[in-house]
């Protein structure tokens, strides 16, 4: 059937926009005006499918699946089904029960059934993966929507970002036209006292002894020594660069999502990890209003990366299994690639992009 239809993880979706807006994955902190999220919803799907929306499914949980205000408004709206799963508290954290199972039976038995010829999924949940390759099979198309996440990364499993034929972001801005931060109430604000005075000294303050210099040691001139990559980012004997601005800061939210999209493609070789990180940090420093000088701080260090710069290298190269499952974990010959790599990236950048004579 050439029509779409949306499944839509409510506790994925409100859950990772409050994240995102207010800090809190609370749904309380939020105003949401559902009929303006539905139609948004709606007219998205039909644009990116090129199919009209056949129903658009709303997965929730609720106490004893009794529903809410919300989900009566929603299910009265045209071509929109709610489906409720149990609202539980474990451990003093509130969990949905029964919302992924639903939604798997949902999407194989839309797909078993030829109902659809593309179904856009909102959520994050690994569990979908069997669903979602069975409807493959079927012929049908898979869409996976993520919302934008809070620190740059992604909130899905990595086997559904992997197994999806489409991927699409919802971002701050596309959030924020129907969802909101709600105004904290009068109860939420705290009190304002006046700070106590300090208490008068008793005497004088002493001044303080002068400290002797460290004289370093034979380890820390080795380790800042020029031919010691391995040391960049290890305690010794160096200086602060941390005005060096790292590729987190010249970053976006769409590219934060578009490199990890291309991250999965990539095969983990530090050498190549390496590159790739030099690559988006000279890509994204260049339009920054001290980007000569911060490019010649960076070569004045070469062979050393600054330390706040190559501890984030470490730190995006732990993403990949292949290095080290955490910045700590990667060897000592691994750490040698991937600033080798960073070197060489650098080195190539600078060489494309100097003036001709």
């Amino acid at each position: 059937m050439d029509r779409c239809i949306v499944l839509v993880d409510a506790g994925y979706l409100l859950g990772a926009a409050a994240t995102l807006l207010t800090g809190d994955a609370a749904r309380s902190r939020l105003a949401i005006d559902h009929a303006g999220l539905i139609q948004q919803i709606r007219e998205r799907a039909q644009t990116e499918t090129g199919q009209p929306l056949l129903r658009l499914y709303w997965f929730d949980g609720a106490p004893d699946r009794v529903p809410q205000p919300e989900h009566r408004r929603l299910r009265v709206m045209p071509r929109v089904t709610v489906r409720l799963g149990m609202l539980t508290r474990v451990a003093g954290r509130v969990q949905q029960k029964g919302v992924d199972a639903a939604m798997h039976a949902q999407l194989t038995e839309l797909a078993r059934h030829k109902a659809t010829s593309d179904i856009v999924l909102i959520t994050g949940d690994g569990d979908l993966l069997p669903g979602m390759m069975a409807a493959k099979e079927h012929g049908v198309a898979i869409h996976l929507w993520a919302v934008q996440a809070a620190d740059g990364a992604y909130n899905q499993s990595e086997d559904l970002i992997a197994e999806a034929d489409e991927r699409q972001l919802l971002d701050r801005a596309w959030l924020t036209r129907v969802i909101t931060a709600a105004e904290p109430s009068l109860l939420d604000v705290p009190v304002q006292t006046a700070p106590e005075p300090p208490p008068a000294p008793a005497c004088p303050p002493r001044a303080p002894h002068p400290v002797a210099a460290r004289t370093p040691t034979p380890s820390d001139l080795a380790r800042s020594a020029p031919v010691a990559l391995r040391w960049s980012s290890d305690t010794g004997w160096i200086d602060p660069d941390d005005d060096i601005p790292l590729l987190e800061t010249l970053t976006n939210a769409r590219q934060a999502w578009e490199d990890r999209e291309q991250d999965l493609a990539v095969g983990g070789e530090p050498h190549e990890v390496g590159k790739i990180f030099a690559a988006r940090w000279m890509e994204r420093l260049r339009p920054h209003d001290q980007a000569a000088n911060h490019l010649a701080q960076l070569v004045q260090a070469h062979p050393r990366i600054p330390r706040s710069l190559d501890s984030e290298l470490l730190r995006y190269a732990a993403r990949f299994g292949t290095i080290g499952h955490e910045e700590l974990a990667i060897s000592n010959k691994h750490r040698v690639l991937l600033r080798e790599g960073f070197w060489d990236g650098i080195e190539q950048l600078n060489k494309t992009s100097a003036p001709t004579p």
